[in-house]
C-alpha cells in the first residue's frame, strides 16, 4: 500500500468534523482508526491481497462526512418485507432517521438503538465490544470508517432471549453537493443461548459519488444463535467497502448471507473466529456485477478450536464487462481438531468481456481434519438451453430462466419466507435482457 496525500486530507476532514469530542474510550478508537488509516493509506494493486481491485479514482476524490438529510417514506418500498413484523430502523447518509424508523416493545433487557443514541447513554457495553474485533491493519477502510464513527446500530440480547421479530437495519445513500463519506456501524452481541436475526440493506437512491464502508461486528455466545443478512443496492456511482467480524463462543451457530447487486467498485471482507469448540458459521454470497462494475469478496474462517464447522457457498453472475473477485481462505489452527469445513466458489459468465479472479484456500495445521475446496468458472449450458427451447420457451426467456436457476440456489438458503421472496425478486430484475419471468417460476 502507498501512502498518498489523501491523508492529509482525511486528517483535516476528521478535525473539521469535531469527532474529537465524546466519551474517552471513543475519541481514543476513533484516533487510533486516523493513525491507522494514515500510515498505510488508499490500497493499490501492489499490494497482494487487492491485486485484482483497482480503486479508480476513489483515492483522488476529497470525500467528507455525509451531512444529514432526509427522503420520502416511499423510498424504502422496494425493500420492505413483512414490514409488520420487523423491527425497522432507517438511516439516510449515516444518520438515524427517527421519523422512518419503528421499534416495537422489546423482551425484557434486549437493546436495539442507534448508535448515537446508546453513546448519549452511555451504555457500558460500547466500551466493552465496540471496535474490539474488527481489525484495522490490513483493512484501510475499516480504519477510516473507525476514524469517521458516528452513528449506526447497537443490538443487545441478555443470555437465554430469542428475539422473535427480526430488525432490519436500511441505509439510504442520497447524494449532497459534495462527495460524501459513510460509515455506519453494526454493534450485535448475542449472549448465550439467545437468538437473533438481522437484516442489513443498503440503498443508493440517485446518481451521485459516494464512499460507504460499513464496519459490523457480530459477537455470538455460548450456544447462541444470529442470522445475518447484507443486501447492497447502491448506485452506480458508489464504492462499497465493508467489513464483517464474526466472533463466536462454544457451540454458537452463526449465518451470514451477503448479495451484491448495486455500486461502482464493491469489496466484502469477511473475518469469522470460531473460538469455542462445536462451533458453526455458515457464509453464503451471491453478486452479479453488470457493465462495468465490479465486486471482490475476501473471506477469512480461523478455526481456533476443535470440532468446528463452516461453509462457505458463494456464486458470481457477471455480465457485459462486469468483473468479479473471490478470495477464500479456511485456516485451521493446530488444537481445531476434527475440523469440517467446506469452500465453493461457482461462477457464471454470460459475456465474453466478463472475467472473475477466485482463489479458494486452505491451510491447515491440525491433523485430524476434514476440509475441501473448489472452484468452478463456466458459460451458459448449451444443452440445457436447447431442452428449454424444444419444450416451447423463447431464446431470451431460457436464458433468463436457466441464470434464474443459478442463482437462486444461494438465495434457498434465506431463512424468512417473505425476505426469500424479496430476493428472488432482485434476482429477477437483473436477469438478462430483463425479461419478466414471475410466471415462469
Amino acid at each position: 500500500m502507498s501512502v498518498a496525500i489523501e491523508s492529509n486530507h482525511y486528517e483535516q476532514a476528521f478535525a473539521a468534523a469535531g469527532l474529537d469530542q465524546g466519551p474517552a474510550w471513543l475519541t481514543a478508537l476513533r484516533q487510533t482508526g486516523l493513525a491507522a488509516f494514515a500510515a498505510v493509506g488508499f490500497p493499490t494493486t501492489q499490494h497482494e491481497d487487492w491485486r485484482y481491485t483497482s480503486l479508480g479514482n476513489i483515492p483522488k476524490t476529497p470525500f467528507r462526512p455525509a451531512e444529514t438529510a432526509s427522503v420520502d417514506a416511499s423510498v424504502l418500498e422496494p425493500v420492505l418485507f413483512d414490514d409488520d413484523r420487523v423491527d425497522r430502523l432507517v438511516f439516510v447518509n449515516g444518520h438515524y432517521d427517527q421519523k422512518l424508523s419503528r421499534i416495537d416493545q422489546l423482551p425484557a433487557g434486549v437493546v436495539v438503538q442507534s448508535l448515537a443514541d446508546a453513546i448519549a447513554a452511555d451504555l457500558p457495553l460500547l466500551a466493552a465490544h465496540l471496535g474490539q474485533h474488527a481489525r484495522l491493519d490490513g483493512h484501510p477502510f475499516a480504519a477510516l470508517a473507525t476514524a469517521f464513527v458516528r452513528d449506526g446500530v447497537v443490538v443487545h440480547v441478555p443470555k437465554g432471549v430469542a428475539l422473535e421479530r427480526p430488525v432490519h437495519v436500511i441505509h439510504v445513500s442520497r447524494p449532497g453537493a459534495e462527495p460524501a463519506l459513510v460509515c455506519p456501524r453494526l454493534l450485535l452481541v448475542a449472549e448465550e443461548s439467545s437468538q437473533a436475526m438481522l437484516v442489513e440493506t443498503f440503498l443508493g437512491t440517485d446518481r451521485g459519488p459516494h464512499l460507504v464502508a460499513p464496519v459490523a461486528e457480530i459477537v455470538a455466545g455460548e450456544n447462541a444463535f444470529v442470522d445475518h443478512y447484507r443486501v447492497q443496492h447502491e448506485s452506480l456511482e458508489t464504492g462499497f467497502f465493508g467489513l464483517l467480524r464474526i466472533q463466536q463462543a462454544r457451540s454458537s451457530n452463526v449465518q451470514s448471507h451477503l448479495l451484491n447487486f448495486g455500486g461502482a467498485v464493491v469489496r466484502n471482507e469477511i473475518a469469522a473466529h470460531l473460538a469455542g469448540e462445536g462451533g458453526n458459521c455458515d457464509l453464503y454470497g451471491l453478486f452479479m456485477p453488470t457493465g462495468t462494475q465490479h465486486m471482490d469478496n475476501h473471506l477469512r474462517v480461523e478455526h481456533e478450536a476443535p470440532h468446528c464447522d463452516s461453509r462457505e457457498f458463494f456464486k458470481g453472475i457477471l455480465d457485459e464487462k462486469g468483473t468479479g473477485v473471490f478470495t477464500g481462505r479456511i485456516y485451521v489452527h493446530k488444537p481445531a481438531q476434527k475440523t469440517d469445513a467446506k469452500q465453493s466458489n461457482m461462477n457464471l459468465l454470460l459475456s465474453p468481456d466478463a472475467q472473475i479472479d477466485t482463489k479458494p484456500q486452505l491451510e491447515i495445521f491440525a491433523d485430524d481434519v476434514k476440509c475441501t475446496h473448489g472452484a468452478t468458472i463456466g458459460q451458459m449450458d448449451e444443452d440445457a438451453l436447447f431442452y428449454l427451447r424444444a419444450r416451447g420457451v423463447d431464446a431470451r426467456s431460457a436464458r433468463s430462466l436457466l441464470v434464474y436457476a443459478f442463482a437462486s440456489e444461494t438465495v434457498e438458503q434465506v431463512s424468512h419466507p417473505a425476505l426469500r421472496t424479496l430476493l428472488h425478486e432482485a434476482i429477477i430484475t437483473r436477469l438478462p435482457h430483463g425479461v419478466d419471468l414471475k410466471e415462469l417460476v
